[in-house]
């Protein structure tokens, strides 16, 4: 006798060719096999609740959401946010200390080709590459000795998102969407936006590792304007042959087919990642077109975000954290757009040109929106840059994990403040050196969670993005 429900798989192997085709046009049916196993796959399958509700922290948070302008590749910060005088007077000479060691033969010191002055009440000197975000300056915590482990991307890429940069570990956004949820069931607690492609380490950079699929970043390529081509902003969103309705019928079906298979495998949570995955495609189609047009905005604000991508970029972060996603990357571009080692005066220039004015005209957005205090900004690369220039011409900066700058913004953060320093070069950390776990452990704090209390067993130990390390920086906290 044939249990209350069977696998196609199943059915056919039991029964001879001509029943087996019976049967499987029985399951197919609203009569058949499928709806008699209703009732057992509601008994004995998981918990099909969705994975992304809104879920309260440890204590009371100062930030609801997170939007992290990664600046991939590497930024310099002896020509951004750390001046360094000693340059100019060394410039084109040896160091009159012993060079660190990079990964790239770096010869003599080399002077910024920006200029820098101070801004607001604080004064915190800035260069002219960001003088227009620099009006905000008096709401920011500049972070001038964040140190990372190896001058290499790859590694460091792997750190700054996953506080791991030898083993497979969820990323940082994964990690906050597991612990609060999302407020918004119809968009993806956690979108990761790079025009043109992929960053180095590709998906890895955004990944959910061994926490539920559902925790993972969506990539959207912010390079398609055009907020009818959704299917092409976002790949695999849904068929290009069938209409909502169509969809409706077919991924029902589906969840039933996946539902019935799932019961003898309730331990493996990749299923319930796929079937709450086709679910939340299916919702997406209609909100997430909504979200990322940005002609819905007023003529006002699109043009005092800008026709550039990285305006475009920011509007759209703006739209998503005001529709409830809860983390939200912005990426400069396919690859390492910010991985200067020469012409490093045109090629930063090109860049900030682009993200100074965006992210000057976002933070004002935010402020009269009522979304600062409860938006963390958090600006930076994988790394900086040395403030010797390759070897042998005075152009480019190599890769400097030694000590580096990141920025804080919003969201509980103390502003108008410096936070630890570089020695007189702008080469290494030397006052209250800031490792990425410490960075990681601050953000968690302000979104309301202890870091050391946020974990996920797995392998036989509890996992947290913080590793065994971390410590709050208190002093930047408001």
């Amino acid at each position: 006798m044939l249990p209350n429900f069977v696998s196609r798989r199943e059915l056919l192997r039991r029964s001879g060719t001509g029943l087996g085709a019976l049967g499987l046009a029985g399951l197919l049916s609203d009569e058949g096999l499928l709806s008699r196993a209703d009732a057992a796959t509601e008994a004995a399958a998981p918990d099909t609740s969705l994975p992304l509700s809104p879920k309260q922290p440890h204590f009371p948070a100062r930030a609801k959401h997170v939007v992290h302008l990664f600046m991939n590749g590497g930024p310099s910060q002896v020509d951004t946010f750390d001046p360094k005088p000693m340059l100019d007077k060394y410039h084109g000479q040896p160091l009159p200390v012993q060079n660190l060691r990079t990964e790239r033969k770096t010869g003599h010191a080399m002077k910024s080709p920006f200029a820098f002055k101070k801004y607001g009440q604080s004064g915190i000197e800035v260069s002219d590459l960001f003088a227009r975000t620099a009006a905000h300056i008096d709401d920011m915590c500049i972070i001038r000795s964040m140190q990372a482990e190896v001058p290499n991307h790859e590694p460091s890429l792997m750190m700054m998102n996953c506080g791991n940069g030898r083993i497979a570990v969820p990323s940082m956004g994964a990690w906050v969407t597991y612990g609060l949820g999302t407020e918004n069931q119809n968009l993806p607690g956690f979108i990761a936006m790079c025009p043109g492609g992929y960053p180095i380490m590709s998906t890895r950079n955004w990944r959910s590792a061994f926490l539920p699929g559902a925790y993972q970043g969506t990539y959207v390529n912010t390079q398609i304007k055009d907020p009818a081509k959704t299917r092409q902003l976002i790949a695999n969103l849904g068929p290009e042959n069938a209409n909502l309705t169509e969809q409706r019928k077919q991924l029902d079906l589906l969840r039933q087919l996946n539902l019935m298979h799932q019961v003898p495998r309730a331990e493996d949570a990749r299923l319930e990642a796929r079937i709450q995955n086709f679910e939340l495609a299916y919702r997406m189609q209609t909100d997430a077109a909504e979200a990322f047009d940005v002609t819905k905005e007023t003529k006002t604000i699109q043009q005092a975000y800008g026709e550039t991508t990285q305006g475009r970029q920011l509007l759209i972060a703006r739209r998503l954290i005001e529709r409830g996603v809860r983390f939200v990357q912005v990426w400069s571009g396919a690859g390492q757009p910010w991985d200067n080692h020469d012409n490093i005066a045109t090629a930063h220039k090109k860049l900030a040109d682009e993200w100074d004015p965006a992210i000057a005209t976002f933070l004002a957005d935010l402020k009269q929106r009522g979304l600062f205090d409860e938006t963390l900004v958090l600006w930076g690369g994988e790394f900086g840059r040395t403030p010797v220039a390759e070897f042998p011409a005075l152009s480019g900066r190599d890769h400097n994990h030694y000590g580096f700058t990141c920025w804080l913004a919003g969201g509980g953060v103390k502003g108008g403040t410096v936070y630890g320093a570089t020695d007189e070069f702008g080469f290494r950390a030397v006052e209250k050196p800031v490792p990425v776990h410490d960075l990681h452990a601050t953000m968690l704090h302000l979104l309301g969670f202890d870091h050391e209390r946020l974990t996920y067993r797995y392998a036989g130990r509890d996992f947290r993005l913080t590793d065994v390390h971390g410590h709050v920086l208190r002093d930047i906290l408001a």
